[in-house]
């Protein structure tokens, strides 16, 4: 602005907005002077009341306002004394300050002293009158430093408001912010003079503001530190005031009338059409009246003019740029261009002061509802009933699937999972389990079905872990003497039953506690997305903010139905692995009998049907070595009957069976080596179902091909066997193996899964609500109001509506101001 196409009125040889605005402004006062003066201080009045309930109440009211912003040594402090008419030390203040001072100037013919007062700190109502001007500096200083320590800031952009009734000053209010700085002074942070320039920014970008930038005039246009921060504010000038001030330093420079009119066009730096204003002040800072103070800044003014129509040879283009030229035309335009603001602002401001009313009024009658239902049981438990009901509907939602609000905000990752729930990682897994979208996060079905995936994971990485002779001699030697022919058979099935039991079950109650977990996340979740749904509805909530009671019955409610769920899932989950892992159970045998006709030969469980003593079973470490020397004494020797056997007749077909053995395990390790658990889940299925189906054909075909007709022992065997012997603890290995992975398989593939959407999923859908109803509503009244009891409560919604009282009132009276004035345009 300062000076553009913008304000053009009527055409001018030389069109600026200073002379349109000063011509309307002349006119007014030739057709009616007492009733122009007095309609623009009516309307001045209106606004700066108005201003003053705005910063008192936080509201974002555009109000047309002028905004000072200049480095801290362009003379913005005296701009603002030679407005004001006297001097109270604001240079002093300004160096310290680090707070907007607002400036409300009120022309006041009977105030033939300057009465100053500042508006209280959070009310629109103003302190005592400051007489003495040392003591308005120290106000602000003492008002910024506390404000600065109880918020622990460099800066902070809430204003000073000060009112100053004078005689010899202007209607006008001004925002002085803190002047710019390259460097922070001595014990301020680093960071000052960043921050004074973003709150300085932020203070000058409203539209309805008229940015006054100050720059000395021993500063080139080309080299100006702040010039390009006015251009990102405002890049066109179309509402800044340039302010070259200090000009009596640079008068001395021009001898030419070329010069002056170049330097006063200040063209190919601010564009054609804008105009700076140039202003010199008194430069004696010597204690002196008001009056000498004011004489100084008018004979400053004369001698500028003087200078240049004098001293300059051809003088100045005064046509294109006395209205420029002296702090007088300064005052004068920036009086005017308020004026012409606020009446065009009027009839904007009065609509949006009629909506503030409405939207207030509203708010108090909320808030006498809300003190009126703070001992209101009946409506206490609609709202209650309403806002559980709001949240169980989210947590659905939640489960079901959905991207609000933010899963980047309010989802969890895995890793943040497992530390946050404090669960760690899963029981007696060694190995790195990362399932799919580890990283991503989630929430509500989402993170669900990741935790179930990550079970999966878990549980098929562990293998049936590794036996000691001792256990596997303590079983199998116990069944074969009980005789029955289930010796190794049932042996290697009890080792994989209790390896079941033993390391399947905390890896379930691990999966339920994670389940839990990322259940009782949503309780949060759903409050957040139904305030969001709410506000984005253009409905209120339900308000149950204020009641903490209430809020925390409903959080512990919501935590136990999950805790319960969790036991629930936990006891039928335990009951699943007890059935798989019976003795009754025929989950490893129920595809034996598959093959087991097609097989034209013995499998190695043959040999269970021996009845063989117990003695003749051979697990020790020695095992191999008695072998070796057994085969070895009896190659090309006819067998002898061992002193241990019982049943005579052993043909053959024993002989066949141990080979048949052999061929079917050919993975077996030797007795001396550690037995490889790395089987692959569908092998170690195959070897279950082989050997499985093989291990009845002896049943059913007779016991004839159960001894050896010659008394070798079990161990042994002889004839071809011999060149290939069997380690009947790598045997039982074997199969423990097998009978292990086949538990797990059919308990995670048939049993877990479809217990857990059925244990959590399905509760959250249809019972979750009704367990906090019989929780929180099932009572009577006055345990029921127990919730809606905090102390202090009542007293803070009767100070909000004394507040909105407050703040009714003086809108209304802004309002009705605000209709007079309208009524005079």
């Amino acid at each position: 602005m300062a000076t553009t196409n913008s304000f053009l009125n009527t055409p001018t040889k030389t069109p600026t907005s200073t002379s349109i605005s000063k011509k309307h402004h002349h006119k007014q006062h030739t057709a009616d002077p007492n009733r122009s003066g007095s309609e623009f201080k009516d309307r001045f009045e209106a606004y700066n009341r108005l201003q003053a309930a705005a910063v008192a109440f936080g509201e974002k009211l555009p109000i047309p306002e002028i905004v000072a912003i200049g480095g801290q040594s362009d003379g913005k402090s005296s701009l603002l004394e030679a407005l004001l008419g006297f001097r109270f030390n604001v240079r002093e203040v300004e160096m310290g300050t680090r707070r907007p001072l607002i400036l409300q100037m009120v022309h006041d013919q009977s105030a033939l002293e300057p009465r100053c007062r500042f508006q209280e700190e959070d009310s629109e109502e103003y302190g005592s009158p400051v007489v003495l001007a040392s003591a308005i500096a120290d106000t602000i200083k003492s008002r910024t430093e506390s404000l600065l320590k109880r918020t622990r800031a460099a800066v902070s952009s809430k204003p000073i408001v000060m009112r100053a009734e004078y005689a010899h000053c202007p209607n006008l209010t001004i925002i002085d912010t803190p002047g710019f700085v390259l460097k922070a002074k001595k014990g301020e942070p680093e960071r000052t003079p960043d921050e004074i320039l973003s709150m300085v920014k932020s203070l000058a970008s409203p539209p309805h503001r008229i940015i006054l930038f100050l720059q000395q005039s021993s500063v080139e246009w080309c080299s100006s530190l702040w010039l390009d921060t006015i251009r990102e504010i405002d890049p066109s000038f179309r509402r800044t005031v340039i302010v070259v001030s200090k000009f009596d330093n640079r008068l001395k420079e021009f001898t030419e009338r070329w010069e002056v009119d170049r330097y006063l066009s200040a063209s190919g730096y601010l564009g054609e059409n804008t105009r700076p204003f140039f202003v010199a002040l008194p430069k004696d800072r010597g204690t002196i009246s008001n009056d000498e103070f004011r004489r100084q800044i008018s004979q400053v003014d004369a001698e500028m003019l003087h200078y240049l129509r004098d001293s300059v040879k051809g003088g100045f283009d005064e046509e294109k740029y006395r209205s420029y030229v002296g702090f007088g035309c300064l005052r004068d335009f920036l009086e005017a261009e308020l004026q012409r603001r606020y009446k065009e602002a009027a009839p904007a401001t009065l609509a949006l002061l009629e909506q503030r009313c409405g939207e207030v009024t509203a708010d108090l009658a909320r808030m006498e509802c809300k003190i009126n239902a703070t001992s209101d049981v009946a409506h206490l438990r609609k709202s209650a009933m309403l806002h559980a009901a709001a949240l169980c509907n989210h947590v659905e939602a939640l489960i079901d699937g959905a991207a609000d609000p933010a899963p980047e905000q309010w989802g969890k990752t895995t890793e943040e999972e497992r530390l946050e729930s404090g669960i760690g990682s899963w029981p007696s897994v060694t190995a790195e389990i990362k399932p799919p979208n580890a990283t991503l996060r989630l929430y509500g079905g989402a993170a669900f079905e990741r935790v179930m995936h990550e079970f999966r994971c878990a549980t098929y990485s562990i293998k049936c872990p590794p036996v000691s002779r001792e256990k596997v001699a303590n079983i199998l030697l116990a069944h074969t003497g009980r005789g029955g022919g289930r010796g190794i058979t049932e042996a290697a099935a009890e080792i994989a039953r209790a390896a079941a039991r033993s390391w399947l079950a905390p890896l379930l109650d691990t999966a339920c506690d994670r389940l839990a977990f990322v259940l009782g996340n949503l309780f949060d979740i759903s409050i957040e997305k139904n305030h969001g749904n709410d506000s984005n509805n253009g409905h209120r909530p339900v308000d149950m903010e204020g009641y903490i009671g209430f809020h925390a019955a409903l959080r512990q409610s919501y935590n136990h139905f999950m805790k319960d769920l969790s036991k629930e899932c936990k006891q039928l989950l335990r009951h699943h692995l007890d059935s798989v892992t019976s003795p009754y159970s025929h989950v490893c045998y129920e595809n034996n009998f598959i093959g087991s006709f097609s097989s034209g030969t013995n499998s190695m469980y043959q040999l269970n049907q021996a009845t063989a003593s117990p003695l003749c079973l051979e697990l020790s470490d020695g095992g191999a070595a008695l072998r070796k020397e057994a085969m070895k004494d009896q190659e090309n020797k006819p067998p002898e009957k061992s002193a241990q056997e019982t049943t005579p007749g052993k043909v053959t077909e024993s002989r066949d069976a141990l080979r048949e053995c052999q061929m079917t395990v050919p993975e077996t390790p030797s007795p001396d080596q550690p037995s490889d658990g790395n089987y692959g889940i569908k092998r170690e299925l195959g070897n279950c179902v082989e050997v499985g189906a093989r291990k009845r054909q002896p049943r059913i075909t007779g016991n004839a091909r159960n001894h050896g007709q010659n008394g070798e022992s079990l161990l042994f065997g002889n004839g071809d066997n011999i060149s290939r012997p069997v380690s009947t603890y790598a045997e039982i290995c074997s199969s423990a193996a097998q009978h292990f992975a086949r538990i797990r398989e059919v308990l995670v593939e048939r049993s877990v899964a479809s217990t857990l959407n059925s244990g959590f999923l399905t509760p959250c859908r249809e019972r979750l609500f009704v367990a906090l109803g019989l929780n929180l509503f099932a009572v009577n009244d006055e345990k029921f109001m127990d919730m809606f009891v905090a102390p202090g409560a009542i007293d803070s919604l009767e100070n909000e509506r004394q507040s909105l009282l407050k703040r009714q009132k003086i809108l209304h009276s802004c309002l009705n101001e605000f209709k007079s004035v309208a009524r005079a345009l």
